[in-house]
């Protein structure tokens, strides 16, 4: 064989070789990207790109934007990168999804966000039965940072935003955390006198704490419960709220963003009333298993009677007084159920002697389907609601305090 004609057939052989392999990885490429489209269009999200580059184990999408079914208008999100890319039971993993950071300006304010990554995203299989098939899941979420500032001034920063979620299995619900390191608020630049004067007053020209949250769903039943959302400031007290329900399942979320993308789609002005009714039916299908609201007090409650007893020209004392006095007469217009309005006159007592927690709790003997809830809302007898949902007072909130001021 003539050394021209081998060098040509070798030089044919790589090129079809290599061909054939980019070939492949732009196959890869568009598969990924096809499933990354359908499942955050399950989500009932859009995302588009102007181009894709990379192989199968690392793809770069630049001109990302993202819709939101009900949402007029696109999102710019940018470049975003998609790093060990690996087939998972017919679907994909992917274990790191970087996005760019971002700084928005709208109406005189400005957003910036960086530092954000996704780990352990799973695209699941096209026309897997799994219940989470159609969910997007992942195992860690992070966002190092995001302020929103206005005429050059810092009004709000959170640092360490993090999340984690751990899927179902063997029969286990899935289990989910979310943190923040810290967050602050500037509230020195607030403009209404009466505001300013309560805020000067209580010493909260800025604010810090953090945000936990811990929960669990199971898919099957869709049993999700929030166990802890505890949103603490500091110097001032913690805010918990825990909430059971059942019948949230994937069918259920998926009816949701069907009826919001229906709405969504409506022109502008339109009546939606019958999407609205049809969404308060597919409300029918939660049940009601407990829900709590609890105050931790860490100064915030003689800071608040201070400030009233001072605009009044009284003592703090007087002002605990009247709301240990105003408590059972308030709660008597409302309530006939004589052995709770003594509990929660009790618990308002205690917690203004001693401020230390107060907590209002529903946990019904039996779950309650949301119909009956609502159907006992809107009956001429609302208070009996109080019984069905087996609420009961060791403690209470913020609000009910305040409530008792006024």
């Amino acid at each position: 064989m003539k050394p021209q004609t081998l060098s040509r057939k070798l030089f044919i052989t790589t090129f079809l070789v290599c061909a054939s392999s980019s070939w492949a990885f732009a196959q890869d490429i568009n598969a990924v990207g096809d499933r990354l489209k359908a499942v955050m269009e399950n989500q009932g999200m859009t995302i588009s790109w102007a181009s894709a580059s990379g192989d199968a184990s690392e793809m770069v999408l630049d001109g990302v934007k993202v819709s939101m079914v009900g949402t007029p208008g696109e999102f710019a999100v940018g470049t975003v990168t998609l790093s060990d890319i690996t087939e998972e039971n017919g679907g994909y993993r992917i274990g790191s999804v970087a996005l760019p950071d971002y700084n928005i300006t709208e109406d005189g304010a400005t957003i910036n966000i960086s530092g954000m990554e996704m780990a352990g995203l799973r695209l699941s299989a096209e026309g897997a039965t799994d219940p989470l098939a159609n969910l997007m899941m992942y195992d860690t979420a992070d966002v190092e940072s995001l302020t929103v500032s206005k005429d050059g001034k810092e009004l709000f920063a959170m640092k360490g935003a993090h999340a984690e979620a751990t899927a179902p299995a063997d029969g286990k619900p899935m289990t989910f955390v979310v943190s923040t390191e810290s967050w602050n608020a500037d509230l020195s630049s607030v403009e209404d006198p009466q505001s300013k004067a309560v805020i000067e007053a209580l010493g909260y020209q800025t604010l810090s704490g953090t945000v936990e949250m811990e929960g669990s769903w199971q898919p099957t039943d869709g049993r999700m419960a929030i166990s802890t959302y505890d949103i603490t400031v500091n110097d001032a007290g913690t805010l918990g709220i825990t909430v059971d329900l059942g019948g949230y399942t994937p069918d259920f979320i998926k009816s949701m963003q069907d009826m919001q993308k229906k709405m969504g789609e409506q022109p502008a002005g339109a009546d939606n009333s019958a999407q609205g009714l049809a969404m308060l039916g597919l409300m029918q299908q939660l049940t009601f298993h407990a829900a709590s609201v609890r105050f931790d007090d860490d100064s915030l409650t003689n800071k608040l009677l201070e400030f009233v007893a001072n605009t009044q020209g009284l003592k703090p004392a007087d002002i605990a007084n009247q709301a240990k006095a105003l408590a059972p007469m308030m709660l008597a217009q409302v309530v006939q159920d004589q052995a709770l309005i003594k509990s929660v006159s009790d618990a308002v007592t205690k917690f203004l002697d001693d401020p230390q927690s107060l907590e209002i709790s529903a946990e019904p003997a039996e779950p309650v389907p949301f119909a009956l809830i609502m159907a006992g809302a809107m009956s001429p007898s609302p208070q009996d609601l109080v019984k069905t949902l087996g609420v009961s007072v060791t403690g209470g909130a913020k609000t009910l305090l305040e409530a008792l001021r006024q």
